[in-house]
């Protein structure tokens, strides 16, 4: 199976009727990632797979439009029928862990642990799952956040995160056959990218794929600005 992403959600910042927020599917051969886990991210991902079938989540950064349905997610794993074989890996910033345990606080000891193993991110953190390997780059958002690279070792998707302008998002996208870019803003920011940015950065990738556009920023434009087609819409698949 060639390396495939399947967008579930790219609304910023707050999920819309049919539009969650940040949320993909990463497919390889033998491994499905879900790479940000937004506000009705865990719906729209099971239309593609059940929860067991996830080999592993990765979260960019601890914004709610990006990390807020692993709440639900938890629920599903420990309390109804979704109950994995053991705790599924979660890939995610310093501090992920007791950010869900303090809100889960009443539902009984250690839901986390029974749930996830957390795996703590740091710049140049890699990860091996099932065939593909991630590869962590921190990048500039105002506190801890991440990029990431996966590859199945013949194709790389790159995937911004969240992120102003930063050498570590050229280095990131280098290269890469598809390259998964935020574009929030209408105006230059130091923790979002313009269209233009995201072009820039891309300039020595693939294919650019925009995502994350804000709500003063309407998806023709953004895609005129930047140089590209593709802007990322709930259901897209692409292959990398």
């Amino acid at each position: 199976m060639p390396l495939e992403l399947i967008v579930l959600g790219s609304a910023s910042p707050y999920p819309r009727p049919g539009e969650p927020c940040s949320g993909y599917l990463v497919r390889g051969e033998s491994a499905t990632v879900w790479l940000d886990a937004g506000p009705g991210t865990f719906a729209a991902l099971q239309d593609h797979a059940t929860l067991t079938e996830v080999d592993a989540v990765w979260i960019s950064h601890l914004h709610a439009d990006h990390v807020a349905d692993l709440l639900p997610a938890v629920y599903a794993l420990l309390f109804a029928d979704l109950r994995p074989a053991k705790p599924l890996p979660l890939y995610g910033p310093p501090g992920i862990g007791e950010r869900l345990g303090a809100f889960l606080s009443n539902t009984g000891p250690a839901p986390i642990e029974q749930a996830f193993a957390v795996h703590e991110l740091h710049d140049g953190h890699f990860a091996e799952v099932n065939g593909l390997t991630l590869a962590t780059a921190a990048v500039e958002h105002g506190f801890p956040a991440f990029g990431v690279r996966v590859t199945d070792g013949d194709r790389v998707l790159a995937y911004s995160g969240d992120t102003g302008p930063c050498a570590a998002l050229d280095r990131l996208a280098g290269g890469a056959d598809l390259f998964l870019c935020e574009a929030d803003g209408p105006e230059p920011s130091a923790v979002h990218l313009t269209p233009e940015d995201a072009a820039r950065a891309a300039q020595a990738a693939g294919k650019l794929v925009l995502t994350h556009l804000g709500p003063f920023l309407a998806p023709g434009e953004a895609a005129d600005r930047a140089g590209t087609d593709a802007v990322a819409t709930p259901g897209a698949v692409y292959a990398v």
